[in-house]
């Protein structure tokens, strides 16, 4: 039997797992054949502190120093087009950027053309390396003792937490829930009522570098509201439509008509037009009604924890997210301040979770 088995093997519950290793024993639970396959292995991989509603900004500024090891340089800056500075202005002072002249722009993304006429910066946003913190989380969970199981698609949960797999059956006095888009389907197969948990497609395109440049040292580019984003990645180009379209919990793919929309999005605000893409994919970005992570015990059913709606924010935040998960889960008081508990907190919920059995 194991203390806590989790289901899911992103950066949700190999963070889950690590930070509750210490308390007994854990079986984490994927159901593919690779960790971080889904959300976490096709996030933008991106630390911002000032991105998110408030309780996700409490956990980036919590998780930062956590994060140093797996950090290198990016930056962020913010473009805006003829006509869209009311837009540019409010995502500026949401963001906490600072406004900088063309020029400067110019010699950060040199492909921007005439149609962009501001920009607003900050040095501060970093790359995460993804794939080392997912290996580091997992290393933890077998140093306690642990085991970490890919190909375990969950195929049951019968009372008493006994939960059968397509690696084997298990039994657990308490599971931890970081199935991501399918943290509902968990909940309903365990007799938990589900929160309302949602996912959505997020798409993206991968370009050659932009008429031969050198993209290596650009920052991350958004445009106003995040109607679309670009990343330098490995010598080529990322770029997304930023497109949040409800679908079922399924292995995602992009929308070709979508990708195209945002592509022209994109190449309205460049010089190099859009010629040929190297591939594209898509992945779920799942979030609660309120849009703010769930974490910890449910109300109605403490042995059943929740670690579900990571939205966009599962690597910047997971490193804070995971310990008031543990801290919540074990009885122990959060560092975080209560009303940043209270806004991510299961127990939000609570007027909501009845037995579903």
């Amino acid at each position: 039997m194991s203390d806590f088995v989790v289901i899911g093997g992103g950066i949700a519950g190999l963070s889950a797992a690590a930070r509750l290793a210490p308390h007994g024993h854990v079986t984490v639970l994927e159901a593919e054949d690779a960790l971080g396959y889904h959300a976490s292995g096709r996030s933008a991989a991106l630390f911002e502190q000032n991105y998110g509603l408030p309780p996700v900004r409490a956990l980036n500024r919590a998780s930062a120093a956590f994060h140093q090891p797996y950090l290198s340089p990016r930056g962020l800056l913010l473009v805006a087009r003829q006509g869209e500075d009311a837009a540019f202005e409010a995502d500026m002072d949401d963001m906490r950027l600072t406004e900088i002249d063309m020029e400067r722009a110019r010699s950060l993304v040199p492909i921007l053309n005439d149609t962009v006429t501001r920009a607003a910066y900050h040095a501060d946003a970093q790359d995460i390396d993804t794939d080392r913190m997912l290996q580091d989380f997992a290393r933890t969970v077998r140093q306690h003792g642990g085991q970490v199981i890919t190909g375990a698609r969950v195929t049951a949960i019968r009372p008493g937490w006994h939960v059968d797999s397509k690696a084997g059956a298990y039994k657990a006095k308490r599971i931890v829930n970081a199935a991501g888009a399918w943290a509902d389907v968990v909940a309903t197969m365990a007799g938990v009522q589900p929160i309302g948990i949602k996912p959505f497609r997020r798409s993206m395109a991968r370009l050659p570098a932009p008429g031969g440049h050198d993209v290596t040292s650009w920052p991350m580019i958004f445009g106003v509201s995040e109607s679309w984003y670009a990343k330098p990645d490995a010598g080529a180009l990322l770029v997304s439509p930023a497109d949040e379209d409800p679908v079922e919990p399924h292995d995602a793919w992009a929308d070709d008509m979508v990708l195209a929309h945002g592509l022209d999005r994109y190449a309205s605000a460049v010089t190099e037009p859009v010629t040929r893409l190297d591939t594209s994919w898509a992945g779920l970005r799942s979030f609660a009604p309120d849009r703010a992570l769930v974490l910890g015990p449910d109300p109605q059913q403490p042995d059943f924890i929740w670690c579900a709606g990571q939205g966009g924010y599962g690597f910047q935040s997971a490193p804070a997210a995971s310990q008031l998960l543990a801290d919540l889960t074990m009885g122990h008081a959060p560092a975080l301040d209560p009303e940043t508990v209270r806004a991510l907190s299961a127990t939000r919920f609570a007027t909501q979770s009845e037995p579903v059995i």
